[in-house]
């Protein structure tokens, strides 16, 4: 039961230092030119983390950051694409107790088993936001509830 949390615990630190290395100045850096190829009002969204319709892919890229998965599509129109964001939550599962009652003939005897006080943590995986482009500008956008 400890090792499953301790588990648990290293690899929330190792996601959690892995997407902190991922900032808005830093995805600035990354696509300058881009980001200087934006309007004035634009960079201001982007400077704070939003986005609206009509802003290009970059744009959304150095606001929001990588796509977790990118769902390729076509239309009359011309390409589609849809960036999917996901969002992570932990689940807590409680489970039974066996109280340990003695030993008899070589093997322990447990009393009968309770709703305890342990619960295991499972995550799950939910879509955060997803954002629709269409020839490589946003046509429409939509956040999810956090769980």
């Amino acid at each position: 039961m400890f090792v499953w949390r301790s588990i648990w615990v290293v690899a929330l630190a190792g996601m959690l230092s892995g997407c902190a290395s991922s900032t808005i100045e830093s995805r600035k850096k990354e696509r300058l030119d881009a980001y200087n190829q934006l309007a004035p009002e634009e960079r201001a969204e982007v400077d704070q983390g939003q986005i609206k319709v009509g802003m290009n892919a970059d744009a959304v890229y150095i606001a929001w950051g990588k796509p977790s998965q990118v769902v390729a599509g076509e239309s009359g129109q011309g390409p589609l694409a849809t960036w999917l964001y996901f969002g992570t939550y932990f689940q807590g599962y409680p489970y039974w107790h066996y109280s340990y009652y003695g030993w008899g003939c070589g093997h322990p005897y447990y009393a009968a088993p309770y709703w305890g006080w342990g619960y295991d943590y499972y995550p799950h995986n939910y879509v955060r936001a997803e954002v629709r482009f269409e020839n490589n500008k946003v046509k429409e956008w939509r956040s999810m509830p956090n769980r």
